[in-house]
Formats: C-alpha cells, structure tokens, sequence
C-alpha cells in the first residue's frame, strides 16, 4: 500500500491538467498501441499462410482433453484473463479518482495499464476466433463467410466488435477531455463505452461456446455435462459482472445521479442474466451465477481497498433474485419461456427489490428511504420485466428456439424504449431556485489535517420529512477514499454532522442534498486550483451560500464547450451503442437459427448443415 501511494505521489503533480493528456503520452500510447497491432497483424497473417503452425498447435493443446476447437478456446483464455484484469483495473481506476481526483493522463495512474490490457486481449480475443480457421474450416454452424477460403464464427466477430468499441473509446476519452475538461464521473459517454463494449463481450463469450459445443457434436465430441455447467455457469457470472459495473458510483458512495438509478441497474443486470441462466442450464444455475458475482467482486473489493489501500466499495447481492428465479422455475411457467421471463422480471422488480433493500441499508453508505420508492418502483418495475424477457430471448437464441422474428424484435425494441424512458426520467433534476444554506461550523481537527462538525439551516421548503439524503460529502484529498456522513435531522430544517468533515488541502467537501426530482449541493470548502483558475472556497466558522446543481462542484473541471458539439458528440456514442446492442441480436439470431437447421437435419437423419447462407 505504501509503495502504492509512493509511486502516485511521485507521477502525479500537485494539480494535474483539466484537459487532455500531455502530447508527449498520446504519441507514447500511439506507438505502443501502432507496434503491438502489427505484431497481431504479423501473426494473424503468418498463421493464414501456414507460416507457422505454434498458433494452430495451441489451440488443439487447449482443447484437445474434450476436443473444443482452437477458435474457441483461444478466445475463452483470452477473455477469461482480461476481463479479471479489466475490472480490477477499472474498480481501482474508479478509487484513484475518487480519493484523490484527476489524473496527469493515461500514462500517469497505474490503474489505467490494466485496464488497457484488458481491452487489447478482449479484442485480440475476438480477432484469434476470427482468424483461427483456414484451409476452408467452417468454424461451427453460424460461420460468417469472410472471403471464398475464409469463414469466421459470429460470436467472434462480435466479439472483436465488443472489444474495438470500448478500445477506441480510451483515445477518444482523451479527445473529449480536450473538448469538455475531465468529466470525473463513471457516466460520461466514453467511460460508458469502455465499460460498455467490455461487459457485452461476456454475452459473446456464451454464444461461442454454444457454436463450439455444436461443432464437437458434429465431430461426436461434448465436453463433460458438470463442466459444462460449471463453465457455462461462471460466464453468465462473468455476465451478471459485465452489467453490474455501471452501478460503480453507487458501490462507492458517491453517486453523481439520483438514487432512483440504484434499483434500476440491479434489476436490468439480474433481469437478464439469472433467468437466462435458469433457462439455460437447468436448475441451480441462477445461484451458481450470483455466488460467481459475489466471490469475485469480494475478491477485487479485497484487493483494491485491503491491498492497495484505495476507497472501500460494496456491491449488491443478487442472491435473493437468483433465489427467486429458481423457486419460480419449480412451476409450470419454466415451459413457457416468455412468460417465465417476464413474471420472473416482476418478481426481481418488486420481492427482488425489497432482499436487496435489506442488503443495501446494511452495507452501503445511504439507504433506500421511503422518498424514493414509488418513483423507483416506476422505474425499476417495467425494466426488470423488459429484462426478464430480453433473458428469455437469450436462453431461447441458445437453445435454437427463438420465437417468430416480429416477436423477438417486438420484445427487444420496446426494451431499449422502456429503458430508455426509465433512464431519462432518472436523468430530469432540478435545483431549488433561490434557495440556499446556513452554516455554523466548529473545528475539531489540526492546523496540518483541519476538520469541521456542522450545524446546518436550510431554507423552508428545500427538503421534505423524508428526503432521500442530506448528507456531507468529501472527496478527492489525496487521501484513501471518500468520506461522506448523513446528517442528523433536529428539526424541520436544521441538521447536525454526526462525525468530523476534512476541509483542507486537496479536499472538495460539499453538502449534498436529494429529495424526490431535487438533487443540489452547496459547497463547504474547495481548494483552490491554478489550472481551472479557480481560487479557493474556504471554510469560514458560519456562512450562508445558495445551491447549486451538484455537477458543477463534483465535476468542477468539466467545461460544456459549445452546446451542438456536446450534443453531436453524445449522440454519435449513442448510436455506437445502439450498434453494439442490434449486433447482439444479431448474433443471437443467427446461432439460434443455425442450431434449429443443424438440430432439425439431425432429427431427420439427414447431413446436418454446416453454414447458415
């Protein structure tokens, strides 16, 4: 841990760039990045012309126990490692931001080289699938003909896709961070992208090992049924995680959007994955994918705060949904997959909810209070239903049973609407016009660590008798973590701190408050910052200061730039995803009708077919 801090303290300046990173790192990270893909296109082109064969050896030594293709377990090697790599990388990335704010660029924080690794192996991952067959091998029923000799599996290609996406999304962090200062928060457009392409690569993963699987039984081969189900288990674990990664801010206490959100991610992630999985593998798969989620999430928890000393983070628990999903598939409804989609959705929706409530106000920092629930019932309801049914489709895409085409697409485009609409409605905040806070301020700390206890008076009508929190936050100090304390209520508008605040050195402490559509700040003390050309926000023993919306002071070194840009910018991100997500439908489409072919020639007696046309 020291050695840890030492390095970040000796990399980092003492007030790092609001914009992008130095030149002298972008034409560093090019040449690497411009080396290391020659190589992979050297190899990938030496092994097509058979000018070596050290390639083709590996992928038969990998699988050559139960007979799994090389184009399979290649790229299951790879993106079992970099996902583990990828996300330790992206938690402590989050905990360095969190503790000790921005950073001096890419080549800077530490936490940034695994992430980048994690994201060139996903791609190479998807690109060894794709170019691992030669001679005219048609890789698994669902091959997409690439040239006359050239046929690669689907899965793959989407899988590459998945990894090309969020990799270009690191340069172009950088591009947006010249453009509109350092976003610091998990939810600018091209974090989602990093975070967006990696954990959909997981979906990918399933589906090339459900083509492999077809493909061993054309050979008279299949990999042991209790392996397969371990293994298949712990992918849509690996699944459940992908999903669960936007929910970041929320594990570490320090959440720039409204609580609504909360309930609203765990529900679409466990929507999708735990009936998927119980629809999938049988009984005891929901389970197994939610102990999968808890026992590395607790591991990279361990590592990053116990480690290497960074922000604790929690995580939700998902076993009472997982518990849910396989007591519903005890009824006749597990033979009516659409329908046991969408009733296992509202159970996850509504008793799911309440298991994690109790979860939640145990572990993590503010609970669910009373404020937000009819609103996040609205939210979360509709969306785990939709999620429910999208798993559904998922189970039914690998089992070859996919419903007509209109209802599949029927299911998936109002999805996306339900979501969307949930999404935007979270997104609407205001700020209390004209409103403001008083302050009395009493210190408690030293000349070289100051610290403060608060009596604070806020206007008539800022919050109501249940507000969602009224709370004091403190980041970003150099220091390992956030600190953040839920004010006592004394009376109908004045509160009290319940522990000492830091209001020194590098700190950004605020007051924090969230009722209902209300999420504002006032700040308490902020350093001053000679690259924003922003002087300090001291702490005096009693001030009055008006509220303002909350990103202005956790993400004080954002500019918005010019308005179209913004909104060209976040619409091109948009549609990207779009993309990503038609891809894969796309693929699930076309697995599933490859294996119904392959299934129903094989029922026939007849020669199975080996390329969907």
């Amino acid at each position: 841990m020291f050695l840890t801090h030492a390095v970040l303290s000796a990399a980092e300046p003492e007030n790092p760039p609001v914009g992008g990173a130095e030149l002298g790192q972008v034409i560093g990270l090019s040449i690497a990045a411009g080396v290391v893909t020659l190589v992979l296109l050297a190899i990938a082109w030496a092994h097509r012309t058979h000018r070596i064969e050290w390639f083709d050896r590996l992928g038969r030594r990998l699988g050559q126990r139960h007979g799994e293709p090389g184009w399979s377990t290649i790229p299951t090697a790879f993106v079992a490692s970099s996902l583990i790599v990828a996300l330790l990388g992206f938690m402590w990335d989050v905990s360095l931001h969190a503790g000790r704010g921005r950073d001096a660029g890419p080549l800077a924080n530490p936490a940034h080289y695994l992430i980048l690794y994690g994201l060139f192996a996903l791609f190479v991952a998807g690109m060894s699938a794709i170019v691992y067959p030669r001679g005219g091998d048609r890789p698994g029923v669902a091959a997409v003909r690439i040239t006359r000799q050239w046929y690669a599996p689907v899965s793959g290609i989407f899988i590459a896709a998945c990894g090309l996406y969020a990799l270009i999304g690191f340069p172009l962090d950088d591009v947006w961070h010249r453009l509109f200062g350092q976003d610091v928060t998990l939810w600018g457009p091209t974090h989602l992208m990093l975070i967006g392409g990696a954990g959909l690569s997981t979906a990918g993963i399933i589906l090339l090992n459900r083509e492999a699987e077809i493909a061993m039984r054309q050979r008279g081969r299949a990999v042991p049924s209790w392996l397969r189900t371990v293994l298949v288990s712990t992918a849509f674990g690996s699944l459940l995680i992908g999903l669960s990664v936007f929910q970041a801010e929320f594990d570490f206490g320090i959440a720039q959007f409204r609580m609504v959100f909360a309930p609203l991610m765990i529900v679409a992630a466990a929507g999708i994955t735990l009936v998927a999985a119980r629809l999938y593998l049988g009984p005891g798969a929901a389970i197994a994918a939610a102990v999968f989620f808890l026992l590395m999430r607790g591991i990279i928890s361990f590592v990053v705060t116990d480690v290497m000393g960074e922000a604790h983070h929690v995580f939700p628990l998902y076993l009472g949904s997982a518990v849910i999903v396989e007591l519903l598939a005890l009824s006749r409804l597990k033979d009516k997959p659409l329908w046991f989609g969408a009733i296992g959705g509202l159970l996850i929706g509504t008793v799911g909810l309440v298991i994690e409530k109790l979860w939640n106000d145990q572990v993590f920092q503010f609970p669910w209070t009373q404020d937000m629930w009819v609103e996040g019932l609205l939210m979360a309801v509709p969306v785990a239903i939709a999620s429910g049914l999208c798993g559904a489709l998922f189970s039914l895409g690998l089992q070859g049973r996919l419903p007509a085409k209109n209802v599949g697409r029927v299911i998936v485009a109002a999805s996306v609407l339900v979501l969307s609409g949930a999404v935007a409605n979270g997104l609407h905040a205001t700020v209390p016009k004209d409103a403001s806070a008083s302050f009395e301020l009493t210190q408690v700390g030293t000349d070289e660590e100051p610290a403060v206890t608060a009596q604070v008076t806020l206007d008539d009508g800022v919050v109501d008798d249940h507000p969602t929190w009224v709370q004091i936050t403190a980041w970003q100090g150099g220091g390992a973590g956030v600190v953040t304390d839920r004010l006592r209520r004394t009376g109908d508008d004045t509160f009290e701190s319940t522990k000492p605040m830091p209001v020194g050195g590098n700190w950004k402490t605020m007051l924090r408050v969230q009722d209902g559509r209300t999420l504002a700040a006032v700040p308490i003390y902020l350093p001053a910052d000679a690259p924003l050309d922003a002087e300090e926000v001291p702490a005096d023993a009693s001030f009055t200061r008006d509220f303002v919306p909350e990103i202005e002071i956790l993400q004080r070194e954002r500019t918005d730039g010019a308005p179209w840009l913004w909104g060209a910018a976040n619409m091109i991100v948009l549609l990207c995803s779009l993309g990503i997500i038609i891809g894969v439908c796309v693929c699930v489409s076309r697995v599933s009708r490859s294996i119904r072919e392959y299934e129903d020639a094989e029922a026939a007696g007849e020669r199975a077919p080996t390329l969907t046309p």
